[in-house]
This record gives C-alpha cells, sequence and structure tokens, in this order.
C-alpha cells in the first residue's frame, strides 16, 4: 500500500536511521570477524541476530561487555572487546546517497526526529561520525536509550507521545516493511524507504520545497 501525502499534511517527520539516513553493511562487520568466523558467517550471524542478548542489548538491558562476552559465546570467537567493538562499528559505509540535502531541506519546513533500533556500541559511533546528519534532528528516539524496539507497539506509542502531534500528522520514512506496517497500524502516515529518492519524492508530495 502507498501512502497517499498532500501538501501540509504533516506536523513532523519521523525518520528510522539505518539505510534511511546512514548506510551500513552487515558484510563489513563479518569481514573483520572473517577470520574467526568459519565457512558460513551468515548463518552464525543469524545465530546471533535470534539470541535474546542481542534484543537486550538494543533495550539497553545488557551493557557493551556483557554483550561482547555473548557474541564470543554465540560465535566461538576468541577477539577482545575493542576487536568486536572495531568490527561491530565497522558495519556503518557512509550517509545514504543524497539524503543530506533532504534533511536540511525538510527540517526548514518541519520538526524532524528519528527512531532506530540501535545498541549504545552503534550510538557512540555514529553520534560521532554522522553528527553532520544527526544536527538536523530534533530530538532521537533510540532503542537502547528509550527500552523499546520497532516493530513493537510501544515504541510507536513512546514517540507519538513525545512528539506531541496527532499520529496521522506524523510521516515516518523507514526501510523495513514490517516497521511501515505497524506504524500505520498505529495511525502514522508511512513511507517504504528504497532510496533517498523515496525521501524526495515525499517531500514534494508534502508541499516542502
Amino acid at each position: 500500500m502507498t501512502t497517499s501525502l498532500s501538501p501540509g499534511a504533516a506536523d513532523a517527520l519521523l525518520f528510522d536511521l539505518g539505510r534511511v539516513v546512514i548506510d551500513f553493511d552487515l558484510a563489513r562487520t563479518l569481514k573483520a570477524w572473517a577470520v574467526e568466523l568459519g565457512s558460513d558467517p551468515s548463518a552464525m550471524m543469524m545465530r546471533l541476530a535470534q539470541n535474546d542478548m542481542f534484543h537486550r542489548y538494543e533495550t539497553g538491558h545488557v551493557t557493551d561487555a556483557e554483550f561482547f562476552a555473548a557474541v564470543r559465546d554465540v560465535l566461538g570467537l576468541k577477539l577482545s572487546d575493542e576487536a568486536l567493538r572495531e568490527g561491530w562499528n565497522a558495519i556503518f559505509i557512509g550517509e545514504m546517497p543524497g539524503i543530506g540535502p533532504q534533511l536540511a531541506r525538510a527540517a526548514r519546513h518541519l520538526p524532524l526526529y528519528a527512531l532506530s533500533n540501535t545498541n549504545d556500541a552503534h550510538i557512540a559511533h555514529f553520534s560521532e561520525h554522522y553528527a553532520h546528519l544527526l544536527v538536523h534532528f530534533r530530538e532521537l528516539f533510540l532503542s537502547s536509550r528509550i527500552g523499546m524496539r520497532k516493530p513493537n507497539a510501544n515504541a510507536y506509542d513512546h514517540v507519538v507521545k513525545n512528539i506531541g502531534a496527532r499520529p496521522d500528522r506524523i510521516v515516518f520514512f523507514d526501510d523495513l516493511a514490517e516497521n511501515i506496517e505497524a506504524a500505520r497500524q498505529h495511525g502514522l502516515k508511512a513511507v517504504h524507504v528504497r532510496s533517498s529518492a523515496d525521501v524526495a519524492q515525499a517531500l514534494d508530495q508534502l508541499g516542502l520545497a
């Protein structure tokens, strides 16, 4: 389903960060850890993503050290915390092509917010390296800081309450279909982002010059 937007239809814009504002590639982390991962690194990383410790890390219930200890255990690694952190943060490629000007354009007209599933190690990294993009946002709702993850209902409820706008006056940009669907179920307008062109088109529809 395509979200219908029209000029003046939004009071706030809400952005996911990963693959909407900041690009990433899991292969970069796999490469950083490849010497320890064996013949099927993708399958081994899937084991990590399905581990309860990962979800607890992204909701702020375990420390970096506890998470890295779990990584060593689940994946059979012998790397130090620092080596794991370096590989973990190697996932980031750079800003999504063309997103900088779109954020600057949008921020001239409406308040911008972010809602992202992330963790403390990644937050420390992108807060430093992508400050030039994050400066456009009035507030960042980050899962490990608010204790909630998309697509869970409480994450959207928390953000809508804190933004202080009606859900149908918030336009949400995300790259994952399940997050888009959950946002729509909570009354937000939502745009499925495959590239920055999707963001630009939505801003055009909203009449933001």
